[in-house]
């Protein structure tokens, strides 16, 4: 087939086909603007609604937290707070006297007897009576008290002994009094006892 047409309508008919591939192209383009345009406004949509409802919901739990009086909760908390270091204060000056007793029994002279304990309430203390058979014996007590090795007692200063001959106190003639001050790191005292109160 021969083409007899002249070359300026050759030309006309391939610009007018590149001029419809490039309408084509430019309607394309457009609708996928369009398209863009229509998502982007959907998402900003989407995005304010969603701040809006979050932006209802922290007034909403404001307003429910100045409701429920987190002043006066605050308040209790820091009465309760303090309650508590007063039940601290008082169980650190708690002594468990099944434990000191046994503790105590340890350490006194096998020449020598307790007679009698009383607890100091303003020196954190504790006197001690005990009867011995001699004077010697009496000062052993002491020693034995103070010694660190026991952990009972941080310090114990005898304040008499008194040795009579009396047939009363025939097997223990020597009476001795002692006052000694609790060790800090004492396990006979309730709140160093790490919880153990048997």
């Amino acid at each position: 087939m021969i083409n007899l047409l002249p070359p300026t309508v050759k030309e006309d008919y391939v610009y007018g086909s590149r001029n419809t591939t490039l309408l084509h192209w430019a309607l394309a383009i457009m609708v996928g603007l369009v398209g863009l345009g229509a998502i982007t406004t959907y998402g900003m949509a989407t995005l304010q609604k969603s701040s809006n409802s979050y932006s209802a919901q922290v007034i909403t739990a404001e307003q429910q937290l100045a409701d429920q009086n987190l002043q006066g909760t605050e308040k209790q908390v820091k009465e309760l707070s303090s309650d508590f270091k007063l039940v601290v204060q008082v169980l650190s000056k708690e002594v468990l006297f099944s434990k000191l007793l046994k503790q105590i029994a340890t350490v006194i002279p096998s020449n020598a007897i307790l007679t009698g304990l009383t607890i100091n309430q303003t020196s954190g203390g504790i006197d001690i009576s005990a009867a011995a058979k001699d004077y010697a014996t009496a000062t052993q007590l002491q020693v034995n008290l103070e010694d660190p090795a026991n952990k009972i007692f941080s310090k114990a200063d005898i304040l008499s002994i008194t040795c009579t001959n009396s047939a009363q106190n025939a097997e223990y003639p020597c009476a001795v009094q002692i006052r000694a001050l609790f060790a800090n790191s004492n396990p006979y005292l309730f709140i160093n006892s790490k919880g153990t109160t048997k």
